[in-house]
C-alpha cells in the first residue's frame, strides 16, 4: 500500500511516498480503507522534534533517539472497515467510521488496523469523511479536561487563547457546548471564525492584550504556550482555573502554580481518552454543536506540502489528506 513515511526528523521535505506492506488484521480487529487524515500539531513535533521548553530529551525518547520509531505519521483518520478479524462483533465490512491512534499514528497511509474495542467509533452521517478525520485530535484533546478535570458548568467564563487553531476551535465548540460563555483570543483575519463557530467575543491579540483587559474569566484554556500563570492571574476569577493544552515542562511539573490560598489552579497533563469521548465526539457533530474546521486539504502524496503550511503556525482549524 502507499503511506508517507519519513526516516529522520527535520523539515517537511523528509516525509515521501512509499510502498509498504498492507496491514492484515488480527481476530479483534478491523482493517480500515482509510479516506482522509489530518495533519496536526503532534505530527509536526514528531517529525521535527521541536518540543516545549524542556521537553527536548523525552521527544526523543518518545519518538526515537536515533530516528523515528513509527515511520507512518497521522494521528487520526477517516473511512470504510474493509474487513474484519474473525472474532469482531461491533463492525462490518463497509461501515464509515473514524478512529484515533494517537501518539501510535500510522494514519498517513492506505489502510490502518485498529482494534474494535479501541479508540473508533461510526461516522457522524452528516460529516464529510475530511470533516470526520479532524473529529478526533482536537476534540479528544479538550473534552475530558473542560468537562471532567475543570468541570465547566452552565454560565462559566471560559478564555480561549489560540481560538483559530485544530485545537482551539475544538475548544470554543465544546466549551459553549457544555454551556460557557466563550471569548475567544485569535488574529484579525480569524476573528469572524471564532464568532461563526460559537464565541460570543472575539479578541484581536495584535490591538488587544486580553491579560490587560480588566475582564475577568473562571476559566482560561491556553493552547498556545503564552499564556502563562504568572500573565492570568490578575484576570481569573476568584476560583478560576487555568488550563495549559501547550505548556512547558516547568508548567507542567507544577512550578509557578499559585498556592492554595489564592483559590486559583492550574491544570496541565494528559487526559486519558476512552471510545466513550469518540462517542460523545459523534454525537455532538451529529447535533450540530461541533464540526472541525478544515482549512485545506492535500491528496496524501502531497504530505510535505500540507507539513509545510502547518509549520507556518497560521492554519485555521484542521489540515487534511485525503487518501484516493
Amino acid at each position: 500500500m502507499k503511506a508517507m513515511v519519513y526516516n529522520s526528523y527535520g523539515p517537511p521535505d523528509v516525509v515521501h511516498l512509499a510502498e509498504v506492506a498492507k496491514p492484515v488484521p488480527r481476530d479483534t480487529e478491523i482493517l480500515i480503507r482509510i479516506r482522509a487524515t489530518s495533519v496536526t500539531s503532534g505530527d509536526w513535533r514528531a517529525r521535527s522534534l521541536e518540543m516545549p521548553k524542556g521537553f527536548g530529551l523525552l521527544g526523543r525518547l518518545v519518538f526515537g533517539i536515533f530516528g523515528p520509531r513509527q515511520p507512518i505519521l497521522g494521528t487520526e483518520l477517516a473511512g470504510v472497515v474493509e474487513t474484519v478479524g474473525s472474532a469482531v462483533t461491533r463492525f462490518a465490512a463497509g461501515d464509515e467510521v473514524f478512529a484515533f491512534p494517537g501518539a501510535a499514528f500510522g494514519s498517513h497511509a492506505e489502510y490502518r488496523t485498529m482494534p474494535e474495542d479501541g479508540l473508533v467509533a461510526l461516522k457522524p452521517a452528516n460529516l464529510s469523511f475530511e470533516e470526520a478525520a479532524a473529529l478526533s485530535f482536537g476534540g479528544t484533546t479538550v473534552l475530558g479536561s473542560l468537562r471532567d478535570k475543570i468541570g465547566i458548568k452552565a454560565g462559566d467564563k471560559v478564555l480561549v487563547v489560540g481560538a483559530s487553531g485544530g485545537v482551539g476551535t475544538a475548544a470554543v465548540q465544546i466549551a459553549k457546548h457544555l454551556g460557557a460563555e466563550v471569548t475567544g483570543v485569535t488574529s484579525t483575519a480569524n476573528l469572524e471564525l471564532v464568532r461563526s463557530i460559537g464565541a460570543s467575543r472575539a479578541i484581536d491579540y495584535t490591538l488587544e492584550d486580553f491579560a490587560m483587559s480588566g475582564e475577568s474569566w473562571d476559566v482560561i484554556v491556553d493552547t498556545t504556550g503564552t499564556a502563562p500563570f504568572s500573565r492570568c492571574e490578575p484576570v481569573l476569577a476568584p476560583g478560576g482555573r487555568l488550563l495549559v493544552i501547550l505548556g512547558s515542562f516547568a508548567q507542567v511539573a507544577g512550578i509557578g502554580r499559585p498556592s492554595k490560598a489564592s483559590g486559583k489552579s492550574v491544570i496541565a497533563g494528559v487526559v486519558k481518552i476512552s471510545a466513550a469521548d469518540l462517542h460523545d465526539l459523534a454525537e455532538m457533530a451529529t447535533t450540530g454543536a461541533y464540526r472541525p474546521v478544515i482549512d485545506r486539504s492535500y491528496p496524501l502524496e502531497h504530505a510535505a506540502e500540507a507539513h509545510a503550511y502547518v509549520d507556518t503556525g497560521r492554519k485555521r482549524g484542521n489540515v487534511i489528506l485525503t487518501v484516493d
